[in-house]
């Protein structure tokens, strides 16, 4: 039996495909995810799938937390180029009341941000020159903030993200975490002391490990602290692992009061892996 010719793809229905309904193609183009042609590059398919994947889930603690008409407040922290951002406002934003806003502490993107963002009329969009850490006590951002979310904050940028939402009474904080070295560096420091003290130090004895068990404990002890600060919390994957190798979602939910259970199981934690100086550094809005 004689095989049919398969057509030519038609590169627009190629693409309609890739993109998520209304989506804007002058945004795409502007922001490097598509090329001028409009065309989609392996690379740039991957960022967006993971945009998209987290768009998804800031979309849902919008639908489940907020009303229809309710005017939301959503800080992305660690913005970067602010694709995330952009894309929010695109897709979401631009049909609902709110705000985004985009911090970054490179002086550079927050101005390209600015300008595209008056370009395209994004008009509830405002980027700000500050560190995750600065962005708690400025005066720039409301007393509140609805919506916290952190795509691949690096390291303690994850935390400083999280003290933010504490700080601003956040109904919900979407993070994606990335490079947590601050725990691997604290296990190395005291390896020969947690070593001779009990069998689990085998677990981070090889350097490999170390860094592994460091990233896997830091997201404990975050998951363990929202808890602890009255937050329900969701731990899942953002895509699949063959788009991003650093994929951990972590989804909190202001749900009431803080779980005693969890400051408790925290604190053992911190004791038993030689950690004891992050009380005072990283869980220290612990409520009473």
């Amino acid at each position: 039996m004689k095989r049919q010719a398969k057509g030519p793809v038609d590169p627009a229905a190629a693409l309609a495909d890739e993109l998520r309904p209304g989506q804007s193609i002058e945004l795409l183009k502007e922001l490097h995810i598509l090329t001028r042609e409009g065309r989609l590059n392996q690379d740039s398919r991957r960022k967006l799938k993971q945009v998209y994947h987290l768009v998804q889930f800031i979309e849902r603690e919008m639908r489940e937390g907020f009303a229809p008409d309710a005017a939301v407040t959503l800080a992305d922290h660690g913005a970067g180029k602010s694709y995330l951002g952009f894309m929010l406002y695109d897709l979401v934003f631009a049909q609902r009341p709110g705000h985004v806003y985009g911090v970054e502490t490179r002086a550079e993107l927050v101005d390209k941000s600015r300008v595209l963002a008056e370009r395209l009329g994004f008009g509830r969009m405002s980027f700000l020159n500050l560190s995750v850490a600065e962005a708690g006590e400025s005066k720039q951002l409301p007393p509140r903030i609805d919506i916290v979310t952190a795509l691949h904050a690096c390291d303690t940028a994850t935390d400083d993200a999280i003290r933010f939402g504490l700080q601003k009474e956040a109904a919900s904080m979407v993070l994606v975490p990335c490079c947590q070295a601050e725990v691997a560096a604290s296990l190395r420091q005291h390896k020969a002391l947690a070593l001779a003290r009990t069998p689990l130090a085998e677990l981070w004895r090889h350097p490999l490990h170390t860094r592994e068990i460091g990233s896997q404990l830091t997201n404990v002890l975050r998951c363990l602290y929202l808890e602890a600060c009255g937050y329900q919390v969701t731990v899942t994957e953002l895509v699949g692992w063959e788009h991003s190798l650093k994929n951990e979602l972590i989804v909190a939910r202001k749900a009431g009061r803080g779980k005693r259970s969890a400051a408790e199981r925290l604190g053992q934690l911190l004791d038993e892996f030689g950690l004891q100086a992050l009380r005072e550094t990283r869980f220290d809005l612990l409520p009473a």
